[in-house]
């Protein structure tokens, strides 16, 4: 999904704001010399006096008005530098100011989007995400394969943790690859602690760095916004972020089943799960229960959807976190 108008207008705000400030700094920097050189404003009352002058002369066709005006203004000018530098400011101090001096902070270089404005959309994206609780560890960089080791095995398929995890991988490796190509959806399910919520963090930031929009929710903050949206009519906020969980290039869904499960959160799941692939919105749902609970849970057509649209992918190991604890405290 494209920037919507109000997050594209949202983004060039930002560089108004921008230029705003630094005009702030170059107005700021003026005063501070002229306080300190008073001679400099008069100089600056010189040039436009002079540009006035001569430009009166050229429109009476003095020919050699031009070139005495360049005369002129240099030597002025050339004042002005003398006297900054004798006072110890930078021979640039009185420059336009720029974040950005590629693009001056417009955002576009010519009719092309500047690199700033990428960076700009990645950090707008990363803060609509609701991610930004989230480690900065939890990344590919960071994802380690040996917490999946050869010698637990899945009990249906009696693969390994460590095979079934690089599979897992390599799924998520071509989700990530060809996102917004092709469209597919991943379930991850397992026990506690196996690395469901941070294997899925790992590809939204991937997935934002591409520029596609991505929401992250816990289960019972998903079902409480849609709740809000469905109950409370005039909750315009509620409203808006159901139609970004609707419409957002990826919505991942973290944790299902921990939330108060009831007729309406079945429904509003269906809804939720059915409208998005109408549409062709990625999704990634991660829950600790077994396949048998969800639909358990659930509406046989959730799980219906789930089961015949999405990449089933199952996780083993022990609990992370709990191994990870026992290591700090081995080496301490």
């Amino acid at each position: 999904m494209a920037l919507t108008n109000s997050q594209y207008y949202e983004i060039m705000r930002g560089y108004e704001r921008t230029r705003l400030k630094n005009h702030d700094i170059q107005t700021a920097r003026y005063e501070e010399v002229c306080r300190r050189i008073p001679e400099f404003r008069s100089l600056d009352g010189s040039i436009s006096d002079l540009s006035v002058q001569y430009g009166k002369r050229l429109l009476g066709g003095d020919e050699h008005a031009l070139e005495s005006l360049r005369e002129e203004l240099g030597r002025l000018r050339g004042r002005k530098r003398s006297l900054l530098a004798d006072a110890g400011f930078p021979e640039d101090y009185l420059e336009p100011v720029y974040t950005c001096p590629d693009c001056r902070d417009t955002g576009y270089i010519g009719n092309q989007k500047c690199h700033c404005f990428k960076k700009s959309v990645i950090q707008f994206l990363y803060a609509q995400s609701n991610m930004q609780e989230f480690p900065t560890e939890a990344s590919f960089e960071h994802f380690n394969l040996d917490f999946y080791t050869d010698s637990q095995y899945d009990k249906t398929t009696g693969r390994s943790a460590r095979a079934m995890m690089k599979d897992t991988l390599n799924i998520c490796r071509r989700f990530i690859d060809t996102f917004g190509q092709d469209f597919r959806n991943l379930f991850f399910y397992g026990s506690v602690g196996v690395g469901k919520t941070f294997l899925s963090t790992c590809i939204a930031r991937e997935i934002m760095n591409r520029e596609f929009s991505v929401i992250y929710f816990s289960a019972p903050q998903l079902f409480n916004i849609l709740a809000k949206n469905k109950f409370e009519r005039d909750n315009s906020d509620a409203g808006n972020m159901a139609d970004y969980i609707y419409n957002c290039d990826l919505l991942i869904i973290d944790d299902l089943g921990s939330e108060y499960t009831n007729a309406f959160s079945s429904a509003q799941f269906f809804t939720c799960l059915n409208e998005r692939l109408i549409h062709r919105r990625s999704t990634i749902i991660s829950t600790n229960l077994s396949l048998e609970s969800i639909a358990d849970l659930y509406t046989e057509r959730a799980f219906s959807r789930i089961t015949s649209n999405y990449d089933l992918l199952k996780i083993i190991g022990d609990d992370i976190r709990i191994r990870k604890k026992l290591k700090n405290r081995e080496e301490h």
